[in-house]
């Protein structure tokens, strides 16, 4: 079988963490072309990879052909770069948030369609070991059905991620447009959808520039979220923890489970008759200590089978409509429905 030929564009730290080393695990992948403005970066790992680099996205689409195309850009990039690549024939892995608008989301969807590729937003929480054993947990059934839950989602900013440190692309508000919401929040609500099954119809919020000087982007966010299926839960993103939080608190009709708020259970279940369960399943991934994503494999294998992603871009927009609902929210200082 001949080899998944992959071209990366945008090579900072999510390519260099996740996307590339992901690829590069894989015996059915070939790495062949790098892009990036920066010629050094796409250089260092064209060389590296016996691949070709580029500093125009179009061209290298055009020259190389690739089977499939990692977007690993600025948030208003996503958008242009996935509809080219989709035109061009590409399957797209697509980074959160998918687009920073419903119209741009719908459009990726619609070029992916009509190109007859696949498309997948990189939603990595869903594979965390720890989410993943607690959607075993709720699917059977013996905590019932959630009634609340709160999330968070925190660490020191993305300066401290960023190739570019403090002068990253995330602090421009033309380029992020979505500031913490559009890189914490658009996790753990998708998260939610993900666990409860279940979809975020209505909500209310503070997003705020708090803690980050010269920069008008939203940094910390507190908002309150409702569902179709009538569970409300608060939900907070921020870049001024300073001590990285990515926990859930789960509270059901029989008992409550905890989501990596413990050093060394990563998932703890309270039974209303007392007893407690315990797992030790693997911890989250943080900025400092990463850990295999699952968003490579599990795009690459759906490829290979010819099936529809995990996370495909509909799903990537459902997530991405409650997060603009949430700038609208706090925008107006009113509750608001999710566009659906």
């Amino acid at each position: 079988m001949s080899k998944i030929k992959v071209a990366v564009i945008g090579c900072g730290s999510i390519a260099k963490y996740r996307h590339i080393p992901e690829y590069a695990a894989r015996e059915d992948v070939e790495l062949i072309a790098f892009c990036d403005l920066v010629k050094e970066r796409a250089d260092g790992y064209a060389s590296k990879y016996q691949a070709k680099a580029y500093t125009d996205y179009e061209v290298m689409l055009q020259e190389e052909k690739p089977d499939v195309v990692s977007v690993c850009l600025p948030n208003y990039l996503h958008a242009k770069v996935t509809i080219a690549a989709a035109k061009a024939g590409a399957h797209v892995l697509c980074e959160k948030p998918m687009a920073t608008t419903d119209e741009e989301a719908f459009a990726m969807i619609a070029a992916a369609k009509e190109n007859n590729v696949l498309l997948m937003i990189g939603h990595n929480q869903r594979f965390m070991a720890p989410h993943q054993k607690a959607k075993e947990i709720l699917a059977r059934g013996y905590l019932g059905k959630v009634i609340s839950f709160r999330t968070a989602f925190g660490h020191r900013g993305p300066e401290g991620w960023s190739i570019d440190g403090r002068n990253s692309w995330f602090f421009e508000k033309e380029q992020a447009v979505l500031g913490a919401m559009g890189d914490l929040g658009v996790h753990k609500t998708d998260l939610m959808r993900y666990l409860l099954d279940d979809e975020i119809v209505e909500v209310g919020a503070f997003v705020e520039t708090l803690a980050k000087e010269d920069t008008t982007i939203d940094d910390n966010a507190v908002c309150l979220v409702k569902t179709a299926k009538g569970a409300v839960g608060t939900l907070t993103a921020s870049w001024s923890y300073k001590k990285e939080d990515n926990s859930t608190v789960l509270y059901c009709e029989h008992g409550v489970m905890r989501l990596a708020d413990d050093p060394t259970y990563q998932v703890i279940v309270h039974l209303q008759d007392g007893s407690v369960e315990q797992y030790q399943v693997g911890a989250v991934s943080t900025n400092e200590k990463q850990v295999a994503s699952g968003v490579i494999d599990e795009f690459i294998d759906s490829i290979q089978a010819g099936r529809t992603p995990s996370i495909p871009g509909e799903e990537g927009q459902k997530s991405l409509a409650v997060v603009l609902a949430m700038m609208e929210s706090a925008a107006t200082h009113t509750f608001v429905k999710v566009k659906s």
